[in-house]
């Protein structure tokens, strides 16, 4: 695909950098062209140098035939704007932006074709906040994901020695829990992808990626985990846009209490957020403050604040102090990396998790959801498949029979049946993929997604 990249701040190389590897034509324009030159030293990518609303600008960086606007600049109006121009001069087909104001949720229409003409808006902050939110509910977990509506999750979760499972062969599972169909796609053993049949043996410190009924979350972990208990108390490290969002969304179930250095920001915040949240106002690394607050009684803290040195800081101190776990917003991939196995229990990179929705858009075959893993080396997807025997190299087809990478394995089917109700559908070797079936298909080496992609792509003949 040929596509343009507008922003190269973090978003906005991250996204480049994950669209340039899988041999897509990618033009980056920004107006910093320090900046930008440095990018090209790194990627194999174009550059243009300037004001993105432009047309000019945009005809410089190959508006006329490329197949898709990713508008990720700092400013909402930039994206906006920008959108509109390329839908109205050179009837660019799929633009999307990233919009941070909660304003234009209230109004959709000003988002659509009679508006600035976005066909699809992401919002890197509300994406982490639901990532975090999703860790709350589900504390033992390195990372949540759903399918189908929210029919199918894909947990990672650390094991430990003591789970019923850990150290026998996964064939055991369904012994344990008889009533239950789940599916363990992948286990990562000191950074190692390791295929898992029957016989693989569950070790302590396996990172093990699972498929299950999202209903059937807690009783799968338990296999391979103690439970931890509920999360009751939240500490926010930090009061931007990711520590407002995060507020409001836990502070009517949750304690919540959230720190900001600035007077002025932490005055708003009182304001913004539920009345049973707590606001504060100092530094996030005070190491008197946070005993004075109780982070040694805190289920989790949450660091979010702009500057990753702090992030990490406080996320090492809190965790030092008492509390029981910890989480950091990391923008640096490089720091996310280093923490890898430290104290801190979860690193998130803001452009990692928002780059699973920019690649539902760009994948091929129809995706109806695209998730990035381990800092982007691995991908789940939900591709949707379509047409018959004929037409496709799936449908029809027992997944035995599949030409499916040796990284990838499908885990699940979610299938509607004639009455409108779905049902899930734990994949063996010998079931048979239908048409409109949603596969989530688990794929622990990205580069071999083209090849998944290809798969699930019907031939011409079904059009």
């Amino acid at each position: 695909m040929k596509i343009i990249v507008l922003g190269a701040g973090r978003v906005g190389e991250s996204v480049a950098e994950s669209l340039a590897s899988e041999h897509n034509d990618i033009t980056v324009i920004d107006q910093d062209p320090v900046r930008l030159a440095k990018l090209r030293e790194r990627l194999d990518v174009q550059v243009v140098a300037g004001n993105g609303l432009l047309p000019s600008t945009l005809l410089a960086a190959g508006a006329e035939d490329a197949d898709m606007l990713i508008a990720v600049a700092a400013m909402d109006e930039t994206n906006l704007v920008a959108c509109q121009v390329a839908a109205r001069l050179f009837n660019l087909p799929l633009r999307i932006a990233r919009v941070r104001s909660t304003d234009f949720d209230a109004y959709p229409d000003l988002l659509g074709e009679g508006g600035f003409a976005v066909n699809h808006m992401i919002c890197p902050e509300q994406t982490v906040t639901e990532t975090i939110s999703k860790l709350i509910e589900f504390p033992e977990a390195l990372q949540v994901l759903e399918f189908a509506g929210g029919r199918v999750s894909l947990i990672a979760v650390r094991a430990y020695a003591g789970g019923p499972l850990v150290r026998h062969p996964i064939r055991e599972l369904r012994s344990h829990i008889p009533n239950i169909d789940t599916r363990i796609v992948s286990i990562f053993r000191n950074d190692h992808a390791i295929r898992p049949d029957g016989d693989t043996m569950v070790e302590p410190g396996d990172e093990v990626f699972f498929l299950a009924p999202s209903e059937h979350i807690r009783t799968v972990m338990s296999e391979l985990r103690r439970m931890d208990k509920p999360v009751r108390r939240v500490m926010i490290a930090g009061g931007g846009r990711i520590g407002l969002r995060l507020a409001r969304a836990l502070g009517e179930r949750y304690e919540v209490k959230i720190i900001e250095r600035s007077r002025t920001r932490a005055e708003y915040l009182a304001q913004e957020v539920p009345s049973s949240v707590v606001v504060l106002e100092g530094d996030v690394t005070d190491e008197e403050l946070l005993s004075d607050e109780g982070v040694d009684s805190t289920d989790l803290f949450v660091a979010v604040t702009s500057d990753d040195e702090n992030n990490i800081m406080a996320g090492l101190l809190a965790k030092r102090m008492g509390a029981s776990r910890t989480i950091a917003l990391i923008n640096r991939r490089a720091y996310a990396e280093l923490m890898q196995g430290s104290r801190i229990d979860i690193a998130i990179v803001p452009a990692q998790a928002t780059i699973g929705k920019l690649l539902t858009y760009v994948r091929g075959g129809d995706m109806a959801a695209v998730h990035s893993l381990r800092r982007g080396a691995a991908e789940a997807l939900e591709a949707v498949a379509h047409g018959d025997a004929a037409s496709s190299k799936v449908v029809g087809r027992r997944i035995e029979q599949l030409a499916l990478p040796k990284s990838a394995m499908i885990g699940a089917l979610v299938r509607r049946d004639p009455d409108g109700s779905s049902r899930v559908i734990m994949a063996h070797h010998d079931t048979v993929i239908e048409s409109d079936d949603h596969v989530i298909v688990f794929c622990d080496d990205r580069k071999h997604v083209p090849a998944v992609e290809k798969l699930f792509q019907v031939s011409v003949g079904f059009f």
